[in-house]
């Protein structure tokens, strides 16, 4: 079998139609009469892509809503979700225009300007001298310029404008930015100037969270769990499964930890209270749980056959590391008793 990664542009967004059988067509999505997805009509090239006109084929197709998986994040009744930085559009527009405002007038402020009154009228200005196709003069600030003003006895300079709190309000900005984003500050920018250890912490929780609640609801429901279902199909059509339904367990890549002592010894706690298991524990952290048990088994018998003595082997050291005794007689486990 083989997956194809498109982009949303494949998608014939332009596409509405309404079908004989009750269904309609919105946004390139075509559903049945009850509501339901049944067919996707895209691209088969992007519509951006730079090769040559003869050579791209401008017609989307119909493909089956059974061979898609369409990744977005639904909020209310959207088609098709729309991008994580639309609230933040304008204002990173509006900090472009601000920043090259600022740079602009940071320039004109450099520039030592004069103007020298009483000059003839037909006498030219030292500096260069740009026209339009009327030949009327443009007039613009560069360093050294000299104007000559008509019916004047004097010269004069410009005085620059002292300007402040452009660092506070490019932050403000950049806040509002960074919350259109879904992103802390901090991460975005990576300016840690104004956050302590606490407060950090607290935001990257936050944040954290807020992914975890995309990759559950999200990520894997829609887009992990439907490839998940296209490959153990495949492989039961081929014969090398006894049915195409194979139970799966998702364990997304683990964060990594701001205070691993802290956070370890809290894990620590929450197994030995009952609040979780150590299958648990170690699946939050990115791992299969039955991988990481049998590995240790496997090591801690090659401790035992070497005579090797670790602080990290919970069978010979405690927690506050004094030897322990170790059960050789090789009782049976629980349930074979």
């Amino acid at each position: 079998m083989q997956i194809q990664l498109n982009e949303a542009d494949h998608l014939d967004g332009a596409k509405f139609d309404n079908r004989p059988d009750g269904g309609r067509i919105v946004q390139g999505i075509e559903y049945d009469a009850l509501g339901r997805r049944r067919g996707y009509w895209m691209f088969p090239d992007h519509p951006g892509d730079a090769m040559p006109v003869f050579g791209r084929r401008f017609e989307s197709l119909r493909i089956g809503a059974e061979g898609v998986a369409h990744l977005f994040e639904r909020q209310r009744v959207q088609n098709r979700g729309v991008p994580w930085g639309v609230p933040a559009m304008r204002a990173l527009g509006e900090l472009g225009d601000w920043q090259t405002a600022e740079l602009v007038r940071k320039k004109i402020e450099a520039s030592m300007v004069g103007f020298v009154f009483g000059a003839d009228e037909d006498q030219q200005s030292m500096a260069p001298v740009v026209q339009d196709a009327d030949g009327n003069r443009i007039e613009q600030f560069e360093p050294g310029l000299i104007g000559y003003v008509r019916n004047g006895k004097d010269i004069k300079f410009n005085t620059p404008a002292s300007t402040s709190g452009i660092y506070e309000w490019n932050r403000v900005q950049q806040h509002i930015i960074s919350a259109g984003f879904r992103v802390p500050y901090e991460l975005m920018t990576g300016d840690l100037s104004q956050v302590n250890f606490a407060s950090s912490r607290v935001g990257l929780h936050e944040f954290r969270r807020m992914v975890e609640a995309v990759q559950w609801q999200v990520v894997i429901p829609m887009f992990c769990q439907r490839i998940w279902d296209w490959v153990m199909e495949a492989a039961w059509t081929a014969g090398a499964l006894p049915q195409p339904e194979i139970a799966v367990e998702w364990a997304p890549p683990r964060f990594e930890s701001v205070n691993p002592l802290q956070d370890v010894t809290a894990d620590l706690m929450e197994v030995r209270a009952g609040f979780s298991t150590p299958a648990q524990q170690i699946a939050r952290r990115g791992y299969d749980p039955r991988e990481v048990v049998e590995e240790w088994q496997k090591y801690a018998a090659l401790f035992d056959q070497l005579g090797l003595i670790f602080d990290a082997d919970p069978r010979r050291v405690s927690r506050a590391g004094l030897a322990q005794a170790v059960d050789t007689g090789g009782s049976p486990p629980p349930d074979e008793r």
